[in-house]
């Protein structure tokens, strides 16, 4: 098959409505695993006993889990019980919950990463729990992990093609569509490639920048 300009350039403007699409759920899902994951791993450290593991059970069963099967059980499953969400919200909750199991790992690395000495500061100034974690222990651990947090957003970036197979449009389910539609997939698939480049590439740069601003001691 031979490329062909004119018909990768007429398909262009429809790819780029995936890739919008595609920013749109890696957004929206790494918010969730952020502030999920956060939560997760303080309840965890708190180690109230029932919740603890309850969280414990949550943490390892959707990461033993793969995220097609969640998002199949989600969009196919679920609306038999009554719990029905657009293609669009389904695929936003089930990567935002898939990656907060990840996330929570990975802050409670960063939580048990605190000097104990900082706890014992803590403690010895009589501070409120929540200014304990808001002042002291949050800022620290958040700083040490910011590495791994950016890599899975950069993960959650590439993931999202998973989708398509619950009707989400994102890029691979146009270019999966033009392919079907025009029998031609050099292109569409070509494009699709550069596109992820074209915004990962940038975005790992500015998480990289990040992540040296955060390391330099204040």
């Amino acid at each position: 098959m031979v490329w062909d300009w004119n018909f990768a350039f007429g398909i262009l403007p429809e790819l780029l409505r995936g890739l919008w699409v595609t920013v749109q759920v890696t957004l929206a899902g790494i918010v969730i695993a952020l502030v999920v994951g956060l939560v997760v791993a303080v309840l965890r450290h708190l180690r109230i006993p029932v919740l603890r593991q309850i969280l414990w059970f949550y943490v390892e069963f959707v990461r033993g889990t793969p995220l097609l099967v969640q998002a199949y059980f989600a969009f196919y499953v679920l609306p038999l019980y009554g719990i029905t969400f657009s293609a669009m919200v389904t695929g936003i909750i089930v990567i935002g919950l898939n990656y907060s199991a990840y996330t929570a790992e990975v802050y409670r690395a960063g939580i048990e990463s605190v000097p104990s000495g900082q706890w014992e500061a803590a403690t010895a100034l009589s501070l409120p729990w929540r200014r304990r974690w808001q002042a002291v222990v949050l800022p620290q651990a958040v700083r040490a992990v910011v590495p791994a947090l950016g890599n899975y957003l950069m993960q959650m970036f590439k993931d999202s093609a998973i989708l398509s197979a619950i009707t989400v449009l994102e890029l691979l389910g146009h270019a999966t569509a033009i392919g079907s539609g025009s029998y031609r997939y050099l292109e569409p698939y070509t494009l699709v490639g550069l596109l992820f480049l074209l915004v990962s590439y940038p975005a790992a740069k500015l998480i990289r920048r990040l992540e040296l601003r955060l390391a330099q001691p204040r």
